[in-house]
C-alpha cells in the first residue's frame, strides 16, 4: 500500500511540474513588448502611379525587417492598393482598420491622402505620409504628419535654385490645374519667381483628360522664348512632354519636382529623352554615405532596380514611426487612439536621421524640416550638378 501511495504522489508531482513548465511560455507570449504594432500602408500598387506606391512599399518592407531584426519595437506591416484614387483610398483604409491597424504609413499620393486624412482624423489614428506633399493633407489635422517636404517648399526651392543658378532664364510653367499637388507647387513657384525677379514668360495648364497632347503648351512656351520649362507634375505626363518636345526639335532645360522621380524606371520610356532633366529631390542613389549605399544594395538585389526617392521615403517613414513609438513609450496592447495621442505629443520632440534628410524634425502642424536638393539626369542616373 505504501508503495502505491508513493507512486501516486510521484505521478501527481510530475503532473504539477509539467503544468508549471507549460504555463511559462504562455506568460511570455502574452508579454505586450514581444507583440508587433500593426502598421498599415496605402498607395497605388496598380494603375498609372504604381511606380510611386510600389517603391514606397518596397522601401517600407526593408525598414520593417531591419527594425525587427534589432529587437525592441516590433512591427507588422500590411499594404493596400488605392490606385491613387481618393475613394479607393478610403476603402483601403477601412480594410486596414478591420485588420486592426494602429498606425498608418500613407497614403502615398496627395488626392488619396486628403480623402483618407479626414477618416484618420475622425478615428484618431496617427498617420504619416511618405510622399503626399500638399499642405491640405495636414491642415487642421493634428494626427497627420509628412516625411516629404511640402508643396510650398518645392515651389520656393525650385524658383530660388533657377534664379540663383540659371540667372536670366525665361521660364515657362506647364502644370495640371485640376490636381492639388501640381497647382500648389505652381502657385508658390510663380510667387517666388516674381519676388526673385525670375521671368515667367508663359503658363500652360492642362487637366487629367488633356494629358496626352501637349502641343499647344509646348508651342506656346517655344513662341514665348522659354529656355527653361518648369514641370510641377508627375512623371507620366512629363514623359509625354519630353517625347513631344523631342519630336518638334524643342530643347529647353526641363526642371521638375519630386513627382518626376520614377521616370527612369517607367516601362516603355526612352530614358535618353530625360538626359539633362533637372529636378528637386531629397534622395540620390549615388550618394556616398554608407547607409544610402547599403539601402541601394539591398533594394537592388531584392527588386532588381535602383531605388528612387519614393523608396527612400517609404524607408524613412517606417523608421520615423518606430522612433515615435519608442519615444512615446507605446505598447502594442494600446488602442490606436491612445497610440495616436501619445505620438502626437512626441513628434515635435524627436529627430530622425533618414535617407532623405539628416536630423529631420517636425512641427506640431505636421511639416517636416529638411531641404530639397537639385539633381540632373546624366546617362540614366541622378547626379549633383
Amino acid at each position: 500500500m505504501k508503495r502505491i501511495v508513493s507512486v501516486v504522489l510521484a505521478a501527481m508531482l510530475l503532473v504539477c511540474c509539467l503544468s508549471a513548465c507549460s504555463s511559462a511560455p504562455a506568460s511570455t507570449s502574452n508579454d505586450s513588448s514581444a507583440a508587433p504594432f500593426k502598421i498599415g500602408g496605402i498607395g497605388p500598387l496598380t494603375g498609372d502611379a504604381a511606380i510611386y506606391g510600389q517603391s514606397v512599399m518596397n522601401g517600407a518592407k526593408i525598414a520593417v525587417e531591419e527594425i525587427n531584426a534589432k529587437g525592441g519595437v516590433q512591427l507588422q506591416f500590411q499594404e493596400e492598393d488605392d490606385v491613387a484614387d481618393g475613394e479607393k483610398g478610403v476603402n483601403a483604409y477601412n480594410t486596414l482598420m478591420d485588420w486592426g491597424m494602429q498606425v498608418l504609413a500613407g497614403p502615398v499620393t496627395t488626392g488619396s491622402a486628403i480623402a483618407v486624412s479626414t477618416e484618420a482624423y475622425n478615428d484618431r489614428v496617427f498617420a504619416i505620409t511618405p510622399s503626399a506633399s500638399s499642405v491640405d493633407v495636414i491642415d487642421g489635422k493634428d494626427n497627420m504628419f509628412q516625411v516629404c517636404f511640402t508643396d510650398p517648399n518645392q515651389g520656393v526651392g525650385a524658383a530660388d535654385y533657377i534664379s540663383t543658378n540659371m540667372a536670366g532664364s525665361k521660364v515657362a510653367v506647364i502644370y495640371r490645374n485640376d490636381d492639388a499637388y501640381s497647382q500648389g507647387i505652381r502657385d508658390t513657384f510663380v510667387a517666388e519667381a516674381a519676388a526673385k525677379g525670375l521671368e515667367v514668360v508663359y503658363e500652360g495648364p492642362f487637366t487629367k483628360d488633356t494629358s496626352t497632347d501637349f502641343s499647344v503648351q509646348l508651342n506656346g512656351a517655344q513662341a514665348a522664348g522659354a529656355d527653361v520649362i518648369f514641370l510641377p507634375i508627375y512623371y507620366q505626363p512629363a514623359s509625354v512632354i519630353l517625347n513631344q518636345a523631342n519630336v518638334m526639335g524643342y530643347a529647353p532645360t526641363f526642371f521638375g519636382v519630386d513627382g518626376m522621380d520614377g521616370i527612369l524606371t517607367m516601362k516603355g520610356f526612352d530614358t535618353s529623352l530625360a538626359e539633362g532633366v533637372m529636378l528637386l529631390t531629397p534622395f540620390s542613389a549615388d550618394a556616398a554615405d554608407s547607409r544610402t549605399q547599403a539601402f541601394v544594395k539591398t533594394y537592388t538585389e531584392r527588386y532588381g532596380e535602383t531605388p528612387n526617392q519614393f523608396a527612400a521615403d517609404g524607408y524613412d517613414v517606417i523608421y520615423t514611426i518606430a522612433a515615435a513609438l519608442e519615444a512615446a513609450g507605446c505598447t502594442p496592447d494600446m488602442s490606436a487612439a491612445d497610440i495616436c495621442e501619445a505620438m502626437i505629443k512626441v513628434m515635435p520632440t524627436i529627430s530622425v536621421d533618414g535617407l532623405t534628410g539628416q536630423g529631420m524634425t517636425w512641427s506640431a502642424s505636421g511639416e517636416v524640416s529638411k531641404a530639397p536638393m537639385a539633381v540632373v539626369i546624366r546617362d540614366g542616373v541622378y547626379v549633383t550638378p
